[in-house]
């Protein structure tokens, strides 16, 4: 963006927030600009469409701590300035930039002044001629380039077989137009994913941005993830833990697998199926399956009697005496 703009434009104004407003209550307040004049809201409102634009312009400043402050900085030494030539419309032009300057340090007499106002632009961002100022290349004292342009975030929410699997959606830019945007198998929730190149074009011939899209994941009602894992919890009668069954395990969108529970099994005891997890380019992940002994909820008086009769032949150990010894080291 060239400083005239920055000089002619109050993108506080613009977005309706104050000058010390938060990264956070910025980006509240942008989103609800933005959904009130996006052009899918408005169809065929171009009015609405240049406000949208002129709001994602403010945000796309100030949302950027480094541009935001370099922002404030211009408008504060500039305030009222134009880079117009001397005499037009009784302005003082491009010199009145400058001359605020040297009167806060002192003058032009005073150190600093004029060359201080470059130096402070060399620090902060590769010179006079790194883009800012609407240079194509060179820049003030021979170095500088252009301005790279600006990343554009986004958001998807994907269900969590299509984030396993992989496959490639359509999303809307912050122009309206749609972009196809490929996810690759195993994506992880609060993955971000850059599309080189998709982001804003430079404002004096750079490289252009790229679009970071952040993916949510929806939960799964059955599996989880663990890396490139799949967890999942299996019920199981006593009498298959304690006897010992093979029973049948879901897969994430495929046939179900057989497991041997072995006899003795205990309620937390993990099951291994090699090669049925998460496929992707960083390898592959395994199922895992624990396995939660199921107690019945009712018995009818027949199995009442039967249980009570186990209950007598039972061993007698307690369960929970390593329990309470652990409990008193």
């Amino acid at each position: 963006m060239a400083s005239q703009d920055w000089f002619d434009k109050d993108f506080y104004k613009v977005l309706g927030v104050d000058k010390g407003v938060s990264a956070a209550d910025l980006k509240k307040t942008y989103r609800k600009l933005a959904r009130q004049y996006h052009p899918d809201s408005n169809p065929g409102d171009a009015k609405a469409e240049a406000k949208f634009k002129e709001i994602s312009e403010a945000y796309a400043v100030l949302n950027d701590p480094e541009q935001r402050e370099e922002y404030d900085q211009i408008r504060a030494m500039g305030s009222g300035a134009r880079f117009s030539a001397p005499g037009a419309g009784g302005g003082g032009g491009f010199d009145d930039v400058f001359s605020r300057f040297g009167q806060q340090r002192g003058g032009a007499s005073a150190p600093g002044g004029f060359e201080d106002f470059f130096s402070m632009f060399d620090q902060q961002g590769g010179g006079f001629g790194s883009g800012r100022f609407g240079q194509t290349t060179g820049g003030y004292r021979g170095f500088g380039g252009p301005q790279r342009g600006a990343d554009v975030t986004a958001r998807t929410t994907l269900d969590f077989v299509t984030a396993a699997k992989g496959e490639t959606i359509t999303l809307q830019g912050e122009d309206g137009v749609p972009f196809k945007v490929k996810i690759p198998a195993g994506v992880a929730d609060g993955q971000k994913i850059r599309l080189r190149g998709r982001g804003r074009p430079s404002p004096d011939g750079g490289e252009t941005g790229d679009i970071v899209v952040t993916v949510a994941v929806r939960p799964h009602p059955v599996f989880t993830r663990d890396g490139l894992n799949l967890r999942l919890t299996v019920p199981v009668t006593f009498t298959e833990a304690a006897l010992g069954a093979t029973i049948e395990v879901p897969t994430l969108g495929g046939e179900p697998v057989r497991l041997r529970v072995a006899p003795g099994t205990p309620s937390g005891r993990v099951l291994r199926v090699k090669g049925r997890g998460i496929h992707s380019s960083k390898g592959t992940g395994d199922l895992l399956a624990e396995v939660q002994v199921a107690v019945p909820g009712h018995l009818d008086e027949a199995a009442r009697e039967a249980l009570e009769r186990f209950h007598e032949l039972e061993p007698k150990e307690n369960p929970r005496a390593d329990l309470m010894a652990k409990a008193r080291q």
